[in-house]
């Protein structure tokens, strides 16, 4: 090789090098670096493929003086793999650079009279690669021009193993300059997750700040009982829906790897009529099941989902185990902070029933005291001032024992033991026989345990108040559906429901509104004559489980 050709060629891989570093910018890099080989070489034409093995089809990323038989129709003939390069390429049979012996996309468009060529009938290609990662390839064109030398295809290999190292560079840079716009979203969806105060809102409102942060078409919460996963929101083109939908775990397709394996799961296959459209999840082609992990235990999973193939291939394992294990720590913390406003909440009635009894109980027991002293004094001399002592007496005596009936609901010893046992315990209080039962239900959740006390405490006390009767009958049963059932019966003399609507006592509009805050219902049935029965039902599904630690079993982790 003459010594003034390789000076050019040196200077020609010195400018394109330095060409290759000045851009992050991928399609400005790929155009920028053909149109300065164009310059620096005799050739007058060129194109670059961008190829995935991934994917079919390619991209013609860049070009410069393409004829007018290459452009036709919207550059048509430069998409596709119909030529002998493309499928040699996906073969793994182009390892360097080569010349072609004729173009199959030139060829098509001298065929079918698309425009002229130019004089371009053949091209050189080269393969772009860094290492053992591959890209794409390089071609280049020259009017007239059948045969490329030994020292060409040289510069030619020697220029797109460049440009397959800046792509490599870029693609990390891109990688990089994604990552972190991710993590910096993920921190704002978390702090805004942190603000839900509402463990209730909580599954609706996570879906919704994912999918609007990260623009995701489809956002699911799945959680597992450790027997069968259940929907608990979905947001699905910008709506969010409060779902309660079970689905049996082998039906839900990367998702049951998720959990069975512990571990991110990604499909970029056609799902169309999949399963999971049995629970409202939309058809996707492509999907990402990211674990919710507490103590190595999977309670359930994050599944974002798309229309379009491959939308997830991109995003880091990482950040996806962040997002998942972040949600689950906010879910630690709620449901923590619900764990000490109920203990504060305790602590506040136990010191209002500290306060009552030290203060109130002992001064209707004094009034009570004194109103007997003085019936004793005056014991015969007044008619009318005895009868009023008397009833000042009984009076005083009836507030005490209400007093105390406040102070223990206030403060209820007993309700560790068992609801039924607290009920009966209360109901004996009150003077009261109690016949109780219960079917299939061997613990509840904390919140459903508290609402059936309350609403049993109230309808014990209108047994006592109203039924004339001695005796009642309290029974706990759970449904088929899944849900919780408090009855309290007695034998009394009943009243008119109908008249009771429009104007019902606090009482009654209490014990409903337990039910219903709970997602539950209460029915109360009576007539003149007849037994009345108080009936709260309230969904299990509707209410936050306990965790593991105190369920003391495995699965349960509910939100």
């Amino acid at each position: 090789m003459p010594r003034e050709v390789r000076v050019s060629e040196l200077a020609a891989l010195k400018e394109i090098a330095e060409m290759l570093n000045t851009t992050n910018d991928m399609d400005q890099m790929l155009s920028d670096v053909l149109a300065k080989l164009l310059e620096v070489t005799d050739f007058t034409t060129g194109w670059i493929f961008l190829i995935d093995d991934d994917i079919p089809g390619n991209t013609c990323a860049a070009h410069h003086n393409l004829p007018p038989a290459l452009t036709a129709g919207n550059y048509a003939l430069m998409c596709g793999e119909d030529c002998w390069c493309v499928e040699r390429y996906r073969q793994r049979k182009l390892t360097h650079a080569v010349n072609i012996i004729e173009c199959k996309r030139i060829t098509y468009a001298v065929s079918h009279q698309l425009g002229d060529t130019e004089g371009i009938t053949h091209h050189a290609t080269v393969p772009l690669k860094a290492g053992k990662d591959r890209f794409g390839l390089l071609n280049v064109a020259q009017a007239g021009k059948e045969h490329f030398s030994e020292e060409e295809l040289a510069l030619l290999q020697a220029v797109a193993l460049q440009i397959g190292t800046a792509i490599n560079r870029i693609r990390l840079y891109q990688t990089q300059e994604r990552n972190a716009m991710l993590y910096a979203k993920l921190g704002d969806v978390i702090q805004r997750i942190n603000g839900v105060q509402d463990v209730n809102q909580l599954p609706i409102k996570a879906v919704q700040y994912i999918g609007d942060e990260f623009g995701w078409p489809n956002v699911s919460l799945l959680m597992y009982d450790g027997q069968q996963l259940s929907l608990r929101a979905l947001y699905s083109d910008g709506k969010v829906m409060k779902e309660w939908q079970t689905l049996a775990v082998e039906a839900a397709g990367p998702i049951e790897a998720a959990l069975r394996d512990n571990r991110i799961v990604i499909e970029s296959s056609c799902m169309e009529g999949n399963e999971l459209d049995s629970v409202g999840i939309p058809p996707f082609r492509s999907a990402a099941a990211i674990p919710l992990r507490v103590r190595n235990r999977t309670i359930g999973v994050i599944f974002i989902s798309s229309p379009d193939q491959r939308q997830f291939d991109d995003l880091n394992e990482d950040f996806m185990y962040s997002l998942g294990d972040h949600f689950t720590l906010c879910v630690e913390n709620l449901r923590i902070y619900e764990h000490r406003s109920e203990l504060a909440r305790m602590e506040e009635r136990n010191r209002m029933a500290r306060d009552l009894h030290d203060s109130v109980v002992q001064k209707v027991f004094s009034l009570s005291f004194l109103a007997k002293g003085a019936e004793n004094v005056l014991a015969g001399r007044d008619p009318v001032v005895q009868r009023s002592l008397s009833e000042i007496q009984q009076l005083s005596q009836e507030a005490l024992k209400e007093m105390r009936t406040l102070i223990w609901q206030l403060h209820p010893a007993g309700l560790e033991n068992g609801l039924l046992p607290a009920l009966k315990q209360y109901g004996q209080g009150l003077n009261l026989t109690i016949y109780d039962r219960t079917d299939g239900v061997q613990e509840l959740p904390r919140a459903i345990e508290e609402a059936f006390w309350r609403i049993g405490q109230e309808a014990l006390n209108n047994v006592r108040k109203h039924s004339g009767r001695q005796t009642a009958y309290i029974r706990l049963n759970k449904q088929q559906d899944g849900a919780a059932v408090l009855e309290v019966r007695d034998e009394g003399t009943g009243f008119q429901v109908d008249r009771k609507k429009g104007r019902q006592t606090m009482g009654m509009r209490s014990m409903r509104e337990r039910a219903e805050t709970l997602g539950g219902s209460l029915s109360i049935t009576s007539g003149r004559g007849k037994p009345t029965i108080v009936r709260a039902t309230i969904p299990l599904e509707s209410v936050q489980a306990h965790c593991m630690e105190e369920k003391g079993s495995s699965g349960d982790y509910l939100i």
